[in-house]
């Protein structure tokens, strides 16, 4: 069955489903019909079974005065010509008004100890009949019959009727099965023919159209959502590799050259005046650290949400508190003022972010003066620097977006979207605005809470 196709498995579930109700209601119909047939022809003897004890009597005289010892074609026993026999209980020999009938053990235990019975037998030529059998007087029991042949055959043409409408029914309920199979799984087939091109082409800009609310159209907004989101990760991933290698591009340039100019001096020896090969060589520590800074940088951005540690419930004020002290042996001047708050998030992804903000700020504050706030799950990073044009504080959270007056500066243009990244990350928001009298103030804005609530 799990190796056939859908379309097949659904056709022949639909197609069982109907012949287990045509089976059912096939099997109910015959059953009631033929219990009414039967009662009908059982209330042919109410009239013998109801008659008083005086007519019984006198009905019996009646009987033994024309019954015969041996069976006859045709006999009476007050109604229409029927086969009637008495049966003896002391072993007497039979008496017979029409055709004999075949005397069973419980019509000889009626005889013998009265009573009354209703059941299908058969005449001595083996004919189907109807038997009812009476102890009308001790002694002797009357077995009374109908014919069964035309009752029989009415029950054969119903079973013949009710096969031939069931087979009908099943092969209508697998065409209709085969047909709704294919109108249904019509949309899944468009949606596979999608996920195959998809898979062999790579095109994720592939998109299947919708109709209607059902859950097809459902899954194939799903599948249309899906691909977007590839669509656009795979955009920003080489986005990211081609800034990335457009960053990389002059430290390393850089690096070649000075490196060329030392090994040239040693392979022609011609010596670097020792304050040009100092600033040399200090020039190359800056721009390994510059690089070093630039590759962290990149992996963080680079790496996806599953690659961090857990979300767990830790202080937000004692992170932004470490990332201050930090800060502050970086030659930082950082004033706080924080209130307890708690957050879920990942703790050092968080903490770098605050450091990021403080960096930046310090870098651009004269002196390097920084004030840090934590009122109410609002963190604000203020700075008394030259502010940011209100035209580029859009791009601020870019990455490697720098700004025309800030290019000079060292930094890979990476913070504020590691910042941003972070953020999210946690369930908050991150801006920048410029502060009234100068400076800029980054808010942050964290869902969380001012008291542990996970102990």
């Amino acid at each position: 069955m799990r190796r056939r196709s859908l379309r097949s498995r659904l056709t022949l579930l639909v197609t069982l489903a109907v012949a287990v109700a045509v089976a059912v209601s096939a099997v109910g119909c015959y059953l009631i019909v033929k219990h009414e047939l039967y009662v009908q022809m059982d209330r042919t003897f109410d009239e013998q079974r109801m008659k008083p004890p005086e007519a019984k009597r006198y009905d019996v005289e009646w009987l033994l005065k024309h019954c015969q010892p041996t069976a006859q074609s045709t006999g009476h026993y007050g109604r229409p010509p029927q086969s009637t026999m008495v049966v003896y209980a002391d072993g007497r020999p039979n008496c017979y008004v029409g055709p004999g009938l075949t005397v069973t053990p419980t019509v000889r235990r009626i005889a013998a100890q009265g009573g009354s019975d209703i059941y299908n037998g058969t005449t001595e030529q083996g004919r189907p009949v109807r038997v009812f059998v009476e102890s009308p007087v001790p002694g002797m029991a009357i077995m009374d019959s109908r014919p069964l042949g035309e009752l029989l055959g009415t029950l054969r043409t119903l079973t013949f009727l009710l096969a031939s409408v069931a087979a009908i029914g099943v092969l209508g309920a697998a065409c209709a099965g085969l047909l709704v199979s294919r109108t249904a799984l019509r949309p899944v087939g468009r949606l596979t023919e999608a996920v195959e091109h998809i898979a062999r082409t790579e095109d994720l800009n592939t998109t299947i159209p919708v109709n209607g609310t059902d859950e097809i159209a459902r899954l194939s907004r799903s599948f249309n959502a899906m691909t977007g989101a590839l669509a656009g990760s795979r955009e920003r991933q080489q986005q990211l590799v081609a800034d990335a290698g457009h960053e990389l591009r002059t430290p390393l340039t850089s690096l070649r050259t000075n490196i060329d100019l030392l090994l040239r001096s040693e392979h022609t020896g011609r010596a670097i005046d020792p304050k040009a090969k100092q600033r040399l060589l200090v020039n190359l520590k800056a721009q390994f650290e510059e690089l070093t800074t630039l590759v962290g940088d990149l992996l963080q951005l680079a790496r996806g949400q599953s690659d961090h540690e857990p979300h767990v419930e830790h202080a937000f004020h004692d992170v932004v508190g470490a990332a201050a002290a930090r800060a502050g042996l970086r030659g930082a001047d950082v004033t706080t003022d924080l209130d307890p708050w708690y957050v879920v998030g990942h703790p050092s992804s968080l903490e770098r972010a605050v450091m990021n903000l403080l960096d930046n700020a310090a870098k651009f504050s004269p002196g390097g003066k920084v004030e840090v706030e934590l009122h109410g799950g609002e963190l604000t990073v203020r700075d008394h620097g030259p502010g940011i044009p209100a035209e580029e504080l859009p791009h601020v959270f870019e990455r490697f977006w720098r700004s025309p007056s800030a290019r000079g500066l060292p930094g890979s243009g990476l913070g504020l979207a590691i910042v941003a990244q972070a953020v999210q990350e946690a369930g908050g928001q991150v801006r920048l605005d410029n502060a009234p009298g100068g400076g800029v103030i980054a808010r942050v804005d964290l869902p969380g809470s001012p008291v542990l609530t996970h102990p």
